[in-house]
């Protein structure tokens, strides 16, 4: 019986921090559009970013061909 109340308590509880969240963000969107337009934009250079790969044929996870119905890397 116990958990039949806790699950309504519970239950309403989401349901009213719910409405109460969706309340909060619709009155302050306006304050907040306001604060955002006022803040300055900074741009980062760009950044490239490389790498070699690993030529080594071993290096790489490959199924075992021999048994078709496993799993199994080697």
């Amino acid at each position: 019986m116990i958990d039949r109340i806790f699950s309504a308590v519970l239950t309403f509880t989401l349901l009213a921090g719910g409405t109460v969240a969706i309340g909060s963000a619709m009155a302050g969107h306006d304050r907040r559009a306001a604060h955002q337009a006022a803040l300055p934009v900074i741009v980062l250079p760009t950044v490239t970013v490389t790498g070699k790969r690993d030529a080594e044929p071993g290096a790489i996870a490959q199924r075992d061909s021999a048994e078709p119905g496993t799993n199994k890397l080697q």
